[in-house]
């Protein structure tokens, strides 16, 4: 039990009570009402500390479930009062290494046989598994004298993810659009299927005339017209996404490591492919390819990608990728759509990825995705004012000037990549997932594959 303000407060007025006596009695007296007074005061505590005791409130902390890496997922704890009104302080001990923000500890005041749900958020911001602490509580005494301080057992393993939230959210957009909400015009000639025979239109393409199947018609019926083909994208295509977890990936860009940015991109353009009809296949790799998940197509294939990509970290290693290549060419053998998911810092450092990347062409189509650094971009577009005016001034041009370089040397090395044939998307790492199922989502209805 802790002392409340007002015990304490009692127990100040008790020293006021002594100076007091003491102008009237003898100092001794004084001092032995005193005692007596605090005495009493701290029986009171105790015996109202004691009561509190017996009007303990129910808690319960609700099924945590998994959780969002980079994401603000909420946590509910459900507060449930006696036949007695409460006024309590909860405190729940989440790992020490989320980041929340909201305020640490909770107060509620319920009324009698109540129930109140107290709601906060964490931010993880890696990934794995980690202990959830019990529930720390106190609860004001009936007469306010004392806390009630006690813990709730509530510890448990709770399991971080990559950013699920994201994946619900894309897969209720792409449902929306196979359902028609945001539909696709089928165009004849563009693709490689056929969709549907049907009569010649003014200003139908005559190169997609099928001149068989008008002479067939014309035979049957000779007043028939002509008859044009009508051709759809194919569905039912090859995704290989190489996600690189090598030294490059370890560095932290908004809070999370890039390759924590790259694991919710591959998840997402998984999602797209799989949700499009495509057999889509993972591999990591650094100085080799320590993941490989061979392509499947079906929705049950984006679960068993998760459990298997979930636990992955970064190394600081150097990624070999001219061996990540040779793995893909040895496992797949059919055209498919190659996605590699790294970073770029000029074109003699990443000279392996230009000649592994040129390899693809023209078998293969090659997508080379990075991650930029939007710190990177903001201090190459500051504008500065004349540096030897301000404190610091000289400094920050420095940093502007290397942001402008490093930005220069990776539209060299996107340049080469682009002459030999290979797709491009460099795009900050925050917005990574978005852009890149956008990207996909063009391929696929220009038929690029």
């Amino acid at each position: 039990m802790v002392p409340s303000r007002r015990a304490y407060l009692l127990l100040l007025l008790g020293m006021a009570i002594a100076i007091a006596l003491a102008d009237i009695w003898s100092v001794s007296i004084a001092i032995i009402a005193t005692l007596l007074f605090d005495v009493a005061i701290l029986g009171l505590m105790f015996v109202d500390g004691l009561r509190s005791r017996q009007q303990r409130v129910a808690i319960s902390r609700n099924p945590l479930g998994r959780l969002s890496i980079g994401r603000e997922n909420p946590v509910s704890i459900l507060v449930e009062s006696g036949n007695h009104p409460a006024q309590i302080k909860i405190r729940d001990y989440y790992p020490s290494d989320f980041w929340t923000p909201s305020e640490g500890t909770h107060q509620a005041s319920l009324p009698a046989n109540s129930t109140k749900e107290l709601t906060y958020t964490v931010c993880p911001i890696q990934r794995g598994e980690f202990s959830w602490g019990d529930i720390q509580v106190r609860q004001l005494s009936p007469w306010g004298l004392a806390w009630d301080d006690w813990k709730v057992p509530s510890s448990n393993k709770v399991a971080v993810y990559p950013d699920l939230l994201a994946l619900r959210q894309l897969s209720i957009r792409l449902t929306l659009q196979n359902s028609g909400s945001i539909r696709q015009a089928r165009r004849m000639g563009i693709g490689t299927e056929f969709a549907e025979m049907r009569e010649y239109r003014m200003g139908d393409d005559p190169r997609f005339i099928d001149w068989k199947a008008t002479a067939r018609r014309w035979g049957a019926t000779p007043a028939a017209s002509l008859q044009v083909r009508v051709l759809e994208p194919e569905q039912e295509q090859t995704l290989i996404i190489l996600l690189d977890r090598g030294r490059l990936m370890t560095s932290r860009v908004q809070g999370l490591k890039r390759f924590d940015w790259g694991l919710n991109a591959t998840l997402s353009l998984a999602l797209a492919g799989l949700n499009r009809g495509d057999k889509v296949g993972v591999g990591v790799f650094d100085r080799e390819v320590t993941t490989w998940i061979p392509p499947e197509r079906g929705q049950h294939h984006l679960g068993k990608l998760i459990d298997r990509l979930t636990p992955i970290q970064p190394v600081l290693l150097e990624p070999d990728y001219v061996g990540a290549v040779t793995k893909l060419v040895t496992q797949q053998t059919r055209r498919a759509l190659v996605v590699v998911i790294t970073d770029i810092v000029d074109s003699t450092a990443s000279a392996e990825l230009l000649a592994a990347l040129a390899r693809l062409t023209p078998r293969y189509l090659p997508f080379c995705v990075t991650l930029r650094d939007p710190l990177v971009d903001q201090q190459a577009h500051t504008t500065l004012e004349s540096p030897l005016k301000n404190e610091g001034g000289i400094e920050a041009a420095y940093s502007r000037a290397v942001a402008l370089d490093l930005l220069a040397q990776r539209q060299v090395a996107f340049a080469q990549l682009k002459q030999k044939g290979v797709l491009v998307l460099d795009a900050p790492a925050n917005q990574i997932s978005e852009q890149i199922v956008d990207r996909y989502l063009r391929l696929k209805a220009r038929n690029q594959l």
